[in-house]
């Protein structure tokens, strides 16, 4: 069969000038997210204060991230230490496969989770609070996010990061079930 060579050759040249182009580009080009998908974690349990689990409605929310995902599977998860986060993610990550990276969740969070993002290749989804996901988004954009106020958790942010003379692009939108009327109307919250 002579047909199927010189299409195995083009492939093969291809693959070869595609791997060379990608070896070649600065680091900071190569080795970067194409989209990061930032979320708070979902609806927590009213106690314990200092680290609640999700409710009812945050197990739902996580179901939802999970939806909204379907057609951009992330290849990297990033956590806080705290159980609300790592239980969003974990509907992605039960489908992915992907074990989250969990980042301390102290004065240097932020730099660190920027720093993991920026590290990562492909989709990169984080999950954090009400203070650290508008401050991160600020870490990779450039941009002058408030922290979400405490009733806010449909907010989803979309960053497609700076990459030669492209500066970084954010997208603010929602996913699952609607953040109530007033959510928005509030000064934010740390958590």
């Amino acid at each position: 069969m002579r047909g199927p060579q010189p299409l195995r050759r083009v492939v093969s040249s291809f693959l070869f000038a595609a791997t060379a182009l990608l070896a070649s580009l600065p680091c900071d080009v190569a080795a970067q997210p194409s989209l990061v998908v930032l979320v708070r974690h979902g609806e927590k349990q009213p106690v314990p204060a200092d680290d609640p689990s999700l409710s009812d409605a945050g197990v739902a929310r996580a179901r939802a991230l999970d939806a909204a995902l379907a057609n951009a599977v992330p290849g990297t998860i990033v956590v806080s230490t705290r159980k609300r986060t790592v239980e969003t993610a974990a509907v992605v990550q039960q489908r992915t496969g992907v074990a989250p990276t969990v980042i301390a969740l102290d004065a240097q969070h932020v730099k660190h989770v920027a720093a993991a993002v920026m590290q990562a290749t492909g989709v990169v989804l984080v999950v954090g609070h009400s203070n650290t996901i508008p401050a991160i988004v600020n870490a990779l954009a450039g941009t002058t996010l408030p922290d979400l106020c405490d009733a806010q958790y449909a907010t989803m942010f979309l960053v497609t990061p700076a990459s030669g003379t492209a500066r970084a692009q954010v997208v603010k939108t929602m996913y699952g079930t609607p953040d109530a009327a007033l959510a928005g109307a509030c000064a934010g919250m740390t958590k």
